[in-house]
């Protein structure tokens, strides 16, 4: 556990890409099994525990120190780990027991019951020091929060077995803590490690955001256009009998979606964009979310809000792996499965993203400008010699998503950050103007903690120490006088909020020191924005 804590410690406070990779692969040559794949999977945000959560930690700190003080330390440090591993008391005689090692307290925790679980991490705490409980912490709660990407884990793996990143993503979605033939063969060489690919999930490829200034370097003859979908991306495999529904992080989905699973009676893997079909067309963001992470769906929800995939590439047909043919013979192959799937009665499920026909990126940007759908983020280049390679590869796609909404809002509330943040104001809450009874009155529309620099941030800070007003807890009302341009990506009607809308990707785009509040604008003028 020492080891697995200096890891953490050492990853926090080293901002290099570079140094992070050599300390992970430091890590994993030294660290023996089954203590480094738990550890990966930690890393890599694989390792869950039903119980071991941030609530029992909580509880735990408030039964040997005062909640109040407690929760006043919390609040000013910023990060629940940090605060509850150096105020837990030192027990009344030193423990003899040894600390507990990473496999130790992974396979402590795997069959407790919630009360075994809130026990066990209360010895540990006892026989570990501040650093250790808070490895700990981090450990059972899932929140390392240590700037370890999955991808940068999987690039030091194949760093350390001095093979190709590709081999390893391809193998990684068919393995399980503590990945003991993965190190194994990393180490040894050899035959990569057997998975069955029936049901696994294939690394998505992902696209890069387009730079204006990149389109003077590419030719438009040498690529496709698709409309960018405000749905989820999603990986449709059904093989060998067994059908499963991924999103982008490879997390099942399918329990919520057993409509489209259903209609899946066929032998591919299908990349997508699952969306919602209302009277036609294709709902909002909104009501796709009323599906997602449901643990049950009822009759009503499978009526109301009924989904389909629209279907962007095709990685296997049968047994057959297409991913190492061009973009332009992938799609023929797309094309002519679909055929196929639409006379099985697949249709009102899964259908074909249009292509979007242009000659000129002026043409494109057009289109793009106004699409013919209000569910259309932007358009997605895709290079027609392109193959289909895992991650995010510079050049082949592109994503060009269309200019973002904004509206100017008064700031009205502030809250302490976390993490590097917890010693600034920089979670803000955000109003407009409303008639109401006595005049106009601000209506929050939104919540914004990011889009500024770290100068703006020390200036925001500063602005609202000193123009509080009032204070609810760790929140501060302030002086209704700064406004600040809001970005975003999407609006909808709300019942749950005040103002009557919710905001999609809200973030700061300026800050308007020269615009007085009272110019700000009104809900009005966000509510014109829906569907725009």
């Amino acid at each position: 556990m020492k080891r697995f804590a200096r890891l953490l410690e050492d990853l926090v406070f080293s901002p290099s890409r570079n140094t992070k990779l050599r300390l992970l692969q430091d890590y994993f040559s030294v660290t023996p099994d089954p203590d480094r794949g738990y550890a990966l999977a930690a890393l890599t945000g694989t390792l869950k525990f039903r119980y071991a959560k941030a609530h029992v930690v909580r509880k735990l700190v408030e039964e040997r120190v005062d909640p109040v003080l407690f929760n006043y330390s919390r609040d000013f440090v910023g990060d629940l780990a940090e605060t509850a591993a150096l105020i837990w008391p030192a027990p009344l005689a030193p423990p003899n027991a040894p600390a507990p090692s990473v496999a130790e307290i992974v396979e402590a925790l795997a069959d407790a019951t919630a009360v075994q679980a809130q026990r066990q991490i209360g010895l540990w705490f006892d026989r570990l020091d501040a650093g250790g409980r808070w490895a700990l912490i981090k450990l059972v709660t899932g929140e390392l929060r240590v700037g370890v990407s999955q991808r940068l884990a999987k690039t030091a793996l194949a760093s350390l077995g001095k093979v190709e990143l590709s081999a390893v993503e391809e193998v990684w979605h068919g393995l399980e803590p503590p990945y003991v033939p993965l190190f194994k063969w990393l180490e040894k060489g050899g035959e990569p490690p057997r998975i069955d690919r029936a049901a696994t999930f294939s690394p998505l490829m992902l696209a890069h955001a387009l730079d204006e200034a990149d389109l003077k370097t590419l030719d438009p003859r040498d690529f496709s256009a698709e409309w960018k979908w405000d749905g989820i991306r999603v990986q449709v495999v059904a093989r060998g009998g067994r059908r499963r529904l991924y999103s982008r992080a490879a997390e099942d989905i399918g329990k919520a979606f057993p409509d489209l699973l259903e209609a899946a009676a066929f032998d591919a893997v299908i990349d997508g964009e699952l969306l919602v079909r209302r009277e036609g067309s294709v709902g909002s963001f909104n009501e796709l979310q009323q599906r997602l992470n449901r643990k049950t769906v009822t009759p009503a929800m499978l009526k109301d809000y009924p989904v389909f995939v629209r279907a962007y590439d095709i990685l296997f047909e049968a047994d057959e792996d297409l991913r190492g043919l061009p973009f332009v013979e992938r799609r023929k192959r797309l094309e002519r499965w679909l055929k196929t799937a639409i006379g099985r009665g697949g249709s009102e499920r899964f259908d074909l993203s249009p292509l979007v026909r242009f000659k000129t990126w002026e043409e494109l940007r057009l289109q793009r400008a106004e699409p013919p759908a209000s569910a259309i983020e932007g358009v997605m280049l895709k290079r027609h010699d392109s193959l289909y390679v895992g991650g995010r590869p510079k050049g082949p796609w592109f994503k060009w998503k269309r200019d973002p909404k904004v509206v100017d809002a008064v700031l009205m509330y502030a809250q302490r950050g976390s993490g590097k943040r917890s010693s600034f104001y920089s979670d803000y809450t955000l109003g407009c103007w409303r008639a109401g009874n006595d005049g106009r009155e601000l209506v929050p529309v939104g919540k914004a903690y990011f889009g500024f620099t770290d100068e703006e941030l020390k200036q925001l800070d500063s602005w609202v120490r000193n123009h509080t007003v009032n204070r609810f807890g760790p929140v501060r009302e302030v002086e209704k006088a700064l406004v600040l341009e809001l970005a975003f990506e999407g609006v909808q009607r709300s019942t749950r909020h005040k103002s009557g809308v919710a905001l999609r990707f809200p973030r700061i785009s300026r800050i308007r020191w020269d615009k007085p509040a009272a110019e700000a604008d009104d809900v009005s003028a966000v509510e014109a924005l829906i569907g725009a």
